[in-house]
């Protein structure tokens, strides 16, 4: 036990992979799901899954463009946990990427 903290170590962290995955495709709305999988250490068919789950609940859509996907991020949409009531994917991503995801849109349009 290191200051009283190894036994909580490895068993919770403070994002879910969904969020992990929505901020990587803030970051480069053209990134792969390849990709996506490296930078946050997951399957390519759990990324598949995750973006599946973000589509139907209204936070991305994506768009075929040749042979890759380009995803748009619907900033407005609101944040499903009744404690985080209120807030917005645009607000979130602005808090965990800040500039890193550049200019986010208001809360009533798309990213």
């Amino acid at each position: 036990m290191q200051n009283g903290i190894a036994t909580a170590q490895g068993k919770w962290t403070f994002l879910t992979n969904h969020a992990r995955v929505l901020v990587q495709i803030a970051r480069d709305p053209g990134i792969r799901v390849r990709d996506i999988a490296l930078k946050c250490l997951l399957t390519e068919r759990a990324v598949q899954r995750i973006i599946a789950d973000l589509e139907e609940s209204g936070y991305l859509t994506h768009e075929r463009v040749g042979r890759a996907n380009h995803y748009s991020l619907i900033g407005g949409t609101h944040l499903r946990h009744p404690a985080d009531a209120g807030s917005t994917v645009a607000e979130l991503l602005e808090a965990l990427a800040g500039s890193g995801v550049g200019r986010l849109a208001d809360a009533s349009s798309e990213l």
